[in-house]
């Protein structure tokens, strides 16, 4: 479930008392790899897909979606894609 600030970042509000505490995250940075996976992820590609398009196996895709995750403040890969698309980290 994302957070009230994931949800405000995929929003991209701001309110006054953010401003004022100066409570504004900033966007996560990604790796390569991780905004690789991520990007074929939201394109509808499974670990096994994404692993035998870029060459690396199943298990170091999960690591860098579970990364990307970890990085964007959820628990789900789908939510991870969105947060990275309308964060403007990845271009989809």
């Amino acid at each position: 479930m994302p957070t009230i600030t994931s949800c405000k970042r995929l929003r991209g509000a701001e309110t006054v008392e953010d401003r004022r505490t100066g409570d504004i995250e900033e966007t996560p940075t990604l790796s390569p790899r991780e905004k690789e996976c991520i990007l074929w992820t939201a394109k509808g590609k499974s670990s096994w897909e994404i692993g035998q398009i870029i060459g690396i196996s199943v298990n170091t895709v999960n690591f860098h979606i579970k990364n990307a995750m970890r990085k964007l403040d959820t628990g789900s890969r789908t939510t991870a894609a969105i947060i990275a698309i309308k964060s403007g980290i990845i271009d989809f």
